[in-house]
């Protein structure tokens, strides 16, 4: 309870100097201006105040901070003041008379200033524990790499009142190097200093000595917090929700939902229609090529597993002789027969995937995401992976984690495609809209031309 109460008390003093800094930068960058904060001014302010705590409400801006660098407290802080600004900016524009200009330099304030008391927040709450001691002592006890990871999150916490003493193993012979004792070091220093609360990490090894210390810590007035094996699962997304009282832990979830279903959509229109505009000279001349090279249609129609594995007709330009699109689909190796002269180029610079932009704007395939494979190829690799299907938790995409770090083309050997389904999933699991922007981007440099794609 009291770290539910030190958090809430953290994000009113959070909400609160939002709203300060929002109020600041208004005032700084219009008095600069040599401006009057005329009743369009306040207008101004209440509305980026208003847009900031909706956007702040829908991407979950104002929970616990505990564990998170202050890095990425403050690129928080940038995505939201980003997404308030697109949504406050064309009524600024259209109904007032305040110049573009003016506005970008009170949006670059609003984040000056509210990366100044998102600082002095976590400074006063630091200096405030150290002056009236009441950080609270705490000790992790577990064997697995959770419990060091949860121990150097507790010391990144120190500013909000954690003081981690220490962390202990189950094993009786526990490594001194890595481990302050085991069990029985853990009790002995309860009993002998005030430890306020116990970090408990279990996994399939020590399960069966949990009760016996959970009884233990029963004859002490210490705090015990549990943390499951269930967290040790890295498929995907964790975290801990509350229906009507009863904790629930999704363990195979995305990140891509509510909101950012939302807003991942619109960076896929937006995107992919400007693509499909600045390259539309070059389909003509690709589809003129194709025809001219070999006989058959233009666009090779391919069914292939999409969002919740639900099949969809993804579009390419067609590279080879034949049109292999059946239970079984043999992939390209080198120098195969079927590739035609234009084909075995338009692979090799990827330009074959260019219509899958058509893909993206009727919504069934995204600019980023996991490449789709065959269905052939899903129906046999998910016999031999272990979470392969999870890679369709989100929508296929025409790039992806997987092609910026080198695993595309010919899957020959069965870790090349655990490596490829490794990054798919470690982009379901951390994906963002600065990590699709940052794909995107290396995509031009790294993906597109590939001596890997044949």
């Amino acid at each position: 309870m009291a770290s539910r109460l030190n958090a809430s008390y953290v994000s009113i003093l959070q909400r609160f100097c939002d709203v300060v800094a929002i109020y600041w930068a208004l005032y700084a960058v219009f008095n600069l201006n040599s401006l009057a904060i005329s009743h369009q001014a306040m207008l101004i302010f209440l509305s980026m105040v208003s847009f900031f705590q909706l956007i702040g409400g829908l991407t979950d801006f104002y929970r616990s901070w505990r564990g998170i660098s202050l890095f990425d407290e403050l690129v928080a802080c940038l995505k939201n003041i980003f997404f308030s600004a697109c949504l406050l900016l064309p009524f600024c524009l259209f109904y007032s008379d305040i110049s573009l200009m003016v506005l970008v330099q009170y949006f670059c304030a609003v984040l000056v200033f509210m990366a100044v008391l998102r600082i002095f927040v976590r400074l006063i709450y630091a200096i405030s524990f150290k002056i009236f001691k009441k950080s609270r002592n705490v000790i992790v006890i577990g064997d697995s790499v959770k419990a060091h990871k949860l121990f150097t999150d507790l010391k990144k916490s120190e500013w909000i009142g954690f003081n981690p003493l220490g962390i202990y193993s189950f094993n009786e012979k526990a490594d001194q190097y890595d481990f302050n004792g085991n069990v029985n070091d853990a009790i002995g220093i309860i009993h002998s200093e005030e430890i306020n609360q116990v970090y408990i990490v279990t996994s399939q090894e020590n399960i069966h000595q949990v009760d016996n210390l959970l009884k233990m810590l029963s004859d002490t007035t210490c705090s015990t917090v549990i943390v499951p094996e269930l967290f040790s699962y890295d498929f995907l997304y964790s975290r801990v929700e509350d229906i009507n009282g009863t904790p629930i832990i999704p363990i195979i979830d995305t990140r891509i939902k509510g909101i950012n279903i939302f807003l991942k959509r619109v960076e896929d229109i937006c995107v992919a229609s400007t693509i499909l505009v600045l390259i539309s000279p070059l389909l003509l001349c690709i589809a003129i090529a194709i025809k001219l090279n070999s006989k058959g249609p233009v666009f090779f129609k391919q069914i292939r597993y999409g969002l919740n594995g639900k099949p969809i007709l993804v579009y390419k330009f067609r590279s080879m002789s034949v049109m292999e699109n059946g239970a079984k689909v043999t992939q390209a190796v080198k120098n195969d027969p079927r590739v035609t002269k234009v084909g075995a180029f338009l692979r090799k610079t990827s330009l074959d995937e260019l219509p899958q932009f058509i893909n993206v704007v009727l919504g069934n395939m995204s600019v980023v995401g996991p490449r789709p494979h065959a269905a052939a190829h899903n129906e046999e690799y998910r016999k031999l992976i272990t979470g392969y299907m999870l890679r369709h938790k989100v929508k296929p995409g025409i790039t992806g984690l997987a092609q910026i770090r080198g695993w595309r083309g010919e899957t020959d050997t069965l870790d090349k495609m655990e490596k490829r389904v490794e990054c798919d999933l470690e982009y379901i699991r951390t994906w963002s809209i600065l990590l699709d922007i940052k794909i995107i981007f290396l995509t031009i440099f790294k993906g597109f031309i590939n001596k890997a794609a044949y």
